[in-house]
């Protein structure tokens, strides 16, 4: 968010910005932590966490304007910011970045690796996952626990760019943030090793204590120690967007006309599916189909065969 990212913090929603995707939803607090540190949300607001007046809920949903997608539900934001950074590349032409934070838990999702799959095969070099190996799941160990080397060998199995780092170094974060970005052809993944609970005695790296609240009698020390990794002297500066993205025009969509079928005739309903998407895609320039394997089922191909750059393979 300060080192890597370039976006506008007083206007999250630019088309320009980097994009983020907190695929591990549960871990909003930083998030929400992150944009009051860049200014956008103010700082007392932080403390009416999941209150039932205040929109910052326990997982991140967009109806706060910084997130683009909900991820209470795990394993799907990397799915999202394939979407992201294929627009970003293909449609867009732009220079924004999407960087993706998952969890060790959540990829033992296969949609994850799925979207480890359509990341490289359309080759995704402005997209970076962010793999949080902390080793711990949220009742019990993460299939992998600390075993980075099998991250990283199965990343790279699927065709990413992919390096280990210390998840609490942040010169080395930031080290491999900048190579991702030099990266071409591929998408990058950060394999970050990290421990749940880092500098908490009695709290780091230990079971049980997802979604936790601190015992009351310990509250106090660990303020105090945390407040002590505080480097109120640091100053932060955020990076603006290049503003690249063309401009959306979205007041010249129109309705294609009625096919001109006889009263009588017969056909498919997926034929007449596949006519009338062809025909939508022709009058609007904004229609984009995706696909699962099933064109010559569904005469979605129809649409491929007159608009191919709108047409996606997933």
């Amino acid at each position: 968010f300060f080192h890597a990212m370039r976006y506008k913090p007083e206007e999250p929603g630019h088309p320009s910005n980097d994009r983020f995707v907190l695929s591990k939803g549960h871990a909003a607090p930083v998030l929400y932590a992150a944009w009051a540190e860049a200014g956008y949300i103010k700082e007392p607001e932080l403390l009416k966490l999941r209150k039932i007046d205040c929109d910052l809920e326990g997982h991140p949903t967009p109806r706060l304007p910084f997130v683009d997608v909900a991820t209470g539900s795990l394993g799907q934001g990397l799915g999202a910011a394939c979407g992201m950074a294929y627009t970003g590349k293909y449609f867009d032409k732009a220079s924004y970045r999407v960087y993706c934070l998952l969890g060790d838990g959540e990829s033992s999702e296969g949609s994850v690796w799925e979207a480890l799959q359509f990341g490289s095969h359309y080759q995704l070099d402005n997209l970076v996952a962010i793999f949080d190996i902390n080793r711990l799941g949220q009742s019990e160990a993460a299939p992998l626990r600390h075993d980075t080397d099998i991250y990283r060998k199965r990343c790279e199995a699927f065709g990413w760019n992919t390096y280990v780092v210390n998840g609490h170094d942040v010169k080395k974060l930031c080290r491999a943030l900048w190579q991702a970005s030099q990266q071409k052809g591929k998408p990058t993944a950060i394999i970050a090793k990290t421990f749940k609970g880092r500098g908490i005695p009695g709290v780091e790296d230990a079971d049980n204590w997802h979604g936790k609240p601190m015992p009351k009698d310990k509250v106090d020390s660990i303020i105090s120690t945390i407040e002590g990794h505080i480097q109120t002297n640091k100053v932060l500066s955020i990076q603006p967007p290049s503003q690249d993205v063309p401009k959306i025009n979205t007041g010249d969509i129109k309705m294609p006309s009625p096919p001109s079928f006889k009263i009588g005739d017969k056909m498919a309903t997926r034929k007449a599916y596949g006519l009338a998407l062809e025909k939508l895609g022709t009058v609007n320039t904004r229609v984009v189909v995706l696909d699962g394997d099933t064109k010559n089922s569904t005469f979605a191909e129809l649409f491929k065969q007159t608009h191919p750059e709108r047409y996606i393979e997933c």
